[in-house]
């Protein structure tokens, strides 16, 4: 793993990377039309299912190709992907889960290893986020020395009062490791999104189309003037308990806003066009051509606002390299029927 550079330009408007832009030869190539690899699921049945809930999996339409998206990112084309049955968390891995995980098997998290991670700078008091970092094209997001999945805003913060919010400062690795520690493993992006629509197809949020219906908020992601100002109009300015709000169809929780969440996927915005068994069956996106090969994530977060990150739909996707972490990404596992 290289040494992270806190002040390189992040791969997305609202998600940093800690480590150079890798991995971009896997849309080159389709271009150039060269065919790329499948990735494999590799499965697992041993996880504990309390807390998950099991999906029946079959055909359903992934993908988006309205106005709403960004076209870099590849939401489209709309297709119909076909997935097995499988399990998944209810909600995002909880610092409270996340703990038992650290004490029983001693990890280290990377923002452990590499003595920081990034905050948004809204969470820090105004004179110490003068004195540290800021990521140069995106000055919101500061590189926080100490900041890590205990210590959200950096050495002098805690977790009280947040045990059952989502786990951040997590890497891909991270998350990938803890889901193996509990016998289970990441989503892949379409279980990801086949889950998010919680049985609604082709609809813009996981209850439908209208951001806020009779008026009742269903997420948690920013109001008013981004980043000067959030306020905080669905009852939070950071994270949520993991199980806020109502949850969708199949009793998920907050599968648009809150964190974002790491899937298995190797990202492509190109992987996925071509009509294939690869890209159409149980699809788990491109297999990785380099070590630190961005991965996608889903959902958006409490920080998403329409003016210039609306990511918070069920099709949106962005990624970043495996190796990074921020105070707005978590994730949740699967497990296998």
């Amino acid at each position: 793993m290289t040494e992270p550079d806190p002040t390189r330009p992040p791969q997305a408007c609202c998600v940093p990377s800690a480590s150079p832009a890798v991995g971009l030869s896997l849309s080159a190539k389709a271009h150039r039309g060269t065919p790329e690899p499948p990735a494999e699921i590799r499965r697992v049945r041993t996880g504990i299912t309390k807390g998950m809930v099991q999906l029946a999996g079959g055909p359903f339409l992934m993908g988006n190709e309205s106005t709403l998206a960004f076209p870099a990112d590849g939401e489209g084309p709309v297709r119909e992907v076909t997935i097995d049955p499988f399990w998944i968390d209810a909600a995002a891995v909880t610092n409270e889960k996340f703990a038992r995980f650290i004490e029983a098997t001693g990890y280290v998290t990377e923002a452990e290893k590499f003595g920081w991670s990034f905050v948004f700078v809204g969470h820090l008091p105004a004179k110490r986020a003068a004195q540290l970092q800021h990521v140069v094209e995106t000055p919101w997001w500061i590189n926080v020395p100490g900041a890590k999945w205990d210590r959200p805003e950096g050495e002098r913060s805690n977790l009280k009062e947040r045990a059952d919010h989502p786990v951040v400062h997590v890497t891909w690795n991270d998350a990938a490791a803890y889901a193996a520690w509990a016998g289970k493993r990441l989503p892949t992006e379409a279980e990801w999104e086949y889950a998010a629509r919680g049985g609604l197809s082709q609809k813009v949020y996981p209850w439908g189309d209208d951001l806020t219906p009779l008026g009742k908020h269903r997420c948690n992601i920013w109001q008013d003037r981004f980043p000067d100002f959030d306020a905080g109009e669905d009852g939070y300015r950071t994270t949520a308990p993991a199980e806020s709000f109502t949850p969708n169809g199949f009793g998920l929780y907050n599968t648009s806003g809150n964190v974002w969440e790491w899937v298995l996927d190797t990202f492509s915005p190109t992987w996925h066009a071509p009509a294939s068994a690869a890209t159409r069956t149980n699809p788990a996106g491109p297999a990785p051509q380099t070590a630190n090969a961005r991965k996608t994530m889903k959902g958006g977060s409490f920080l998403c606002h329409r003016s210039y990150c609306n990511r918070y739909r069920c099709a949106a996707r962005t990624g970043n390299t495996p190796d990074s972490s921020t105070g707005h990404c978590g994730f949740r596992c699967v497990r296998d029927v």
